[in-house]
């Protein structure tokens, strides 16, 4: 099992005048919604502590990896390593998430440990409930955000799986 989780930060707000209506992909992205991912499972703690993550770019580029570690046509029954890297751009750490058959090991550069190891089926779920639900507390936070069409866009891609 995995738990997702996020908090945001306070050493570095958002800037007051932003029209979250209107802004752009990459304000979105790499801009705003600092603060720490918290990412843990079966005894392992993956949590970053550092403050300055975006978190919602997180949670999408984690929904991009979910899918990306699924394009072998044998899906849960290939053999074949399928991975993918989550860098985190103020820093070289980054997340490998590792797939064969069913399992996925994610390891953090910045843990000394066994790496976290979840089902894909459990990962892509949630990491989307993980986006789905940031995106609703961020609509409630700030006035505008949930009318972005960036957003739309990010929330219609990558749908609860029921």
């Amino acid at each position: 099992m995995i738990d997702l989780g996020y908090s945001l930060s306070n050493r570095f707000p958002d800037p007051p005048q932003t029209d979250y209506r209107s802004v752009g992909a990459r304000p979105l992205r790499h801009d705003l919604f600092c603060g720490d991912v918290h990412l843990e499972g079966d005894g392992v703690d993956l949590s970053t502590a550092w403050g300055w993550v975006p978190v919602l770019d997180f949670a999408w580029a984690l929904c991009d990896i979910v899918e990306e570690i699924d394009q072998d046509p044998a899906g849960a029954r290939s053999s074949r390593l399928q991975q993918a890297d989550l860098d985190f751009t103020e820093s070289a750490d980054l997340l490998r998430f590792s797939r064969r058959f069913n399992w996925v090991e994610i390891h953090a550069e910045w843990v000394d440990g066994p790496p976290l190891t979840v089902r894909h089926p459990d990962l892509r779920r949630e990491a989307r409930d993980f986006l789905q639900d940031l995106i609703a507390d961020l609509g409630d936070l700030h006035e505008g955000f949930a009318d972005n069409a960036t957003v739309w866009e990010v929330q219609a891609r990558f749908p609860r799986i029921g």
